[in-house]
């Protein structure tokens, strides 16, 4: 089973890709099935969130690209930048992760919170997009952190181990 387990900074033409919801790029060791249907796992450090594009490694050196796999989301947008930071407070409020864009303020769909910035003033809609929230103060260095760490797994009992989370 293929491992993918060092990030790999650039660009570059991957021989793997794969699409994760964001309740998967956020795990450090997960089981996936490569989009041509390989069984692969994935284990790098917990806490290191795979944005769109996040390029991995594999001991053999074949190179997979993440891709952000569309999911129900909410788009609450609006012209007026007070009105736009105050919703953006209320929701960081209530520790939700939010991908803040340029009049839009994107979380995975909860109809409260829907209901709470319809209130405020904000127009409310629904899409299926990728969706690569912000990190956060608390979660590293960026988005792109620089974790420098090796596994020292055989790939068999570390194939286990992502069978078992």
């Amino acid at each position: 089973m293929l491992i993918f387990n060092k990030r790999v900074e650039g660009s570059g033409t991957p021989d793997y890709t794969v699409a994760l919801p964001l309740h998967k790029r956020v795990r450090g060791r997960l089981r996936i099935t490569l989009d041509d249907n390989t069984d692969a796992g994935i284990d790098i450090e917990r806490g290191d969130v795979l944005e769109d594009g996040a390029l991995l490694s594999s001991e053999d050196g074949s190179i997979l690209a993440v891709r952000a796999e569309p999911e129900a989301v909410s788009v609450a947008s609006c012209e007026d930048r007070r009105l736009f930071a105050r919703a953006c407070y209320h929701v960081g409020n209530r520790h939700t992760q939010v991908q803040i864009e340029l009049h839009e303020l994107i979380y995975l769909h909860d109809h409260v919170l829907d209901e709470m910035l319809t209130g405020l003033g904000l127009a409310v809609r629904q899409e299926s997009r990728a969706f690569n929230p912000e990190n956060g103060a608390y979660t590293g260095e960026s988005s792109h952190g620089h974790h420098h760490h090796d596994h020292h797994h055989h790939d068999t009992d570390l194939a286990n181990d992502i069978a078992e989370s």
